[in-house]
């Protein structure tokens, strides 16, 4: 079974950091484009980062650029996402996705596989 385990969210005040873990399960990242995604309340998915099969290509959302970063680590089968000057708008739930076929994109509908969602709340 596929799946993506996630971990890191939590709360944090603003300008603080925190790091968001994805992990895969039941299959090797290794040939696939990994996104991350966020949804705050009331409003749609986003995204905000991704990055291809061989780390080589990454892109970022207007909002992360600066002050996100993704990475990933094929021998963990782990994509990372580190979040830093986080601010209170960034508060949402953090998804990461699988693209299985095609290059890095910020669009959800390109992404199968899903994991969960961690909360991040930006909060003093």
């Amino acid at each position: 079974q596929l799946q993506l385990v996630q971990s890191g969210g939590g709360l944090v005040q603003p300008g603080g950091s925190l790091r968001l873990s994805c992990a895969a399960s039941g299959f090797t990242l290794d040939y696939y484009s990994i996104a991350w995604f966020r949804q705050a309340p009331g409003k749609e998915r986003e995204g905000v980062s991704c990055i291809s099969s061989s780390g080589g290509t990454t892109k970022y959302a207007d909002s992360a650029k600066g002050r996100f970063t993704i990475s990933r680590d094929n021998a963990k089968n782990t994509v990372y996402l580190q979040m830093d000057s986080l601010k209170p708008e960034d508060t949402a739930v953090y998804y990461c996705a699988v693209r299985q076929i095609g290059a890095c994109l910020l669009s959800r509908t390109f992404y199968a596989v899903w994991g969960r969602g961690t909360q991040v709340t930006v909060s003093s």
